[in-house]
């Protein structure tokens, strides 16, 4: 029998970004890329992002992050997750204490602060974008990754092009557009996900900036294709408006499944993200979904 077989898990959402959240702290076992693929066949565990809870790895920090998409591969940053996290270890008491109102968490990308603004809504600090081609990374040097050459359909007609590439945690790139959802958003997003220019693969960004504190975004994530709400692509999008000087530093980024209020903060250059969770059941791993997918 799997190891993590029997294991509780949450099912949570944060703006319908589906999130399963499960805490391993305390024991020495992992998540390999088949047993994630396994748990997200599972219709009652399914996710576009699992979060595993590991003992802490820093001093002053309250787990080790891993995330893992729907494929099996990892992601350095989850923002909606990132959230659902905060609430299971600040309100589940069976993961947390319910008195917290703060914590940090560590992933790949580094560490992340979490601040519970009321009941629901949580604010993380995601950190400071990464902004210099060999940080994102591309495959080739680009002393502009506000405007760097890329584009999809005919050269003289192209249907996207000249994104913006950020890192937030996971590779961006996000095109500015007058309408998201005119774009077939299925079919371009996995061409562009594996384009050769992104070692790394990269998660897509279709963005609208409708006022200065007010964007439109649709994403297609790497590992986990269309989903209704991405935080770090909502990171990303604010960070490349403003870079392209088309957004003021704080707006409200608006997906298929709510509203982000981001801020990209002067003073430090750190990005916070502020939004709802939802907690949708509870349930344990079962037997018989790695078995079947063995």
């Amino acid at each position: 029998m799997n190891a993590l077989a029997t294991r509780r898990f949450l099912k949570m959402n944060g703006l319908g970004n589906q999130i399963t959240v499960l805490d391993l702290r305390g024991s020495q076992l992992r998540v390999s890329e088949s047993d994630a693929r396994a748990i997200a066949a599972q219709p009652g565990a399914r996710f576009d992002q699992l979060m595993v809870l590991h003992d802490a790895l820093t001093p002053g920090t309250d787990a080790y992050v891993r995330i893992y998409n729907t494929d099996g591969s990892e992601a350095g940053a989850c923002g909606n997750g990132t959230r659902c996290v905060a609430w299971a270890m600040m309100a589940d008491p069976a993961m947390g204490d319910p008195s917290r109102t703060r914590l940090t968490l560590q992933t790949k990308a580094g560490l992340l602060p979490a601040v519970r603004e009321s009941e629901l809504v949580f604010t993380v600090d995601m950190g400071a974008p990464r902004l210099a081609w060999d940080e994102i990374p591309l495959a080739e040097p680009f002393h502009d990754t506000a405007h760097f050459e890329l584009q999809i359909g005919p050269i003289d007609d192209p249907i996207l092009h000249t994104p913006c590439a950020v890192n937030m945690g996971n590779p961006h790139a996000v095109f500015f557009v007058d309408d998201p959802y005119r774009f077939n958003l299925e079919q371009i997003g996995p061409l562009l996900e594996n384009h050769p220019i992104f070692p790394d693969r990269a998660n897509i960004e279709l963005a609208a900036v409708t006022a200065p504190d007010h964007i439109v975004l649709r994403v297609w994530e790497r590992g986990a294709g269309i989903t209704q709400a991405c935080g770090s692509g909502a990171c990303a999008a604010l960070v490349a408006a403003v870079r392209r000087e088309l957004s003021a530093r704080k707006a409200v980024v608006s997906l298929p499944g709510g509203d982000l209020t981001i801020e990209w903060r002067e003073r430090d250059g750190h990005v916070l993200m502020t939004g709802p969770v939802a907690f949708e059941w509870e349930g344990v791993l079962e037997p018989d979904w790695f078995e079947r997918a063995a």
